[in-house]
């Protein structure tokens, strides 16, 4: 049997991560995905690599593509709770990453701005 590649290592705490990032137990996500709470811990703890079959229910489940669960691509993750207008800035603020470098420090230094002038209204109205 052929070792596993070093890589595959991370697969258990990233599948745990997405798992909890959508507010799923391993009982719920088990349910979803047609699996066992069992199978999930162990694909969790780095014991294994699921089937392909599995790792395409689990994607399924957790909204992200098997490239993203098998780490082959980052996880597009949001968090359960988060509102449309919160998931409307994040993708707003990765679009930044394609920017050249100067106008993300322009953007950064326009959102401190902003920041600023709030905290400092806050507490006018506060004292």
């Amino acid at each position: 049997m052929p070792r596993r590649k070093k890589e595959d290592a991370s697969f258990g705490p990233r599948l745990t991560a997405i798992r909890k990032a959508r507010g799923l137990t391993q009982v719920d996500l088990a349910k979803a995905a047609g699996s066992t709470q069992r199978a999930i811990s162990y694909y969790e703890n780095d014991d294994g690599i699921p089937p392909a079959s599995a790792v395409v229910a689990l994607a399924k489940v957790l909204k992200v593509s098997a490239d993203e669960l098998l780490g082959l691509k980052p996880p597009k993750i949001e968090r359960a709770n988060d509102g449309p207008e919160t998931r409307r800035l994040w993708k707003r603020f990765q679009m930044m990453a394609e920017l050249p470098e100067k106008d993300q420090r322009a953007v950064v230094r326009l959102i401190n701005s902003l920041v600023s002038l709030s905290a400092r209204q806050r507490l006018r109205k506060a004292g």
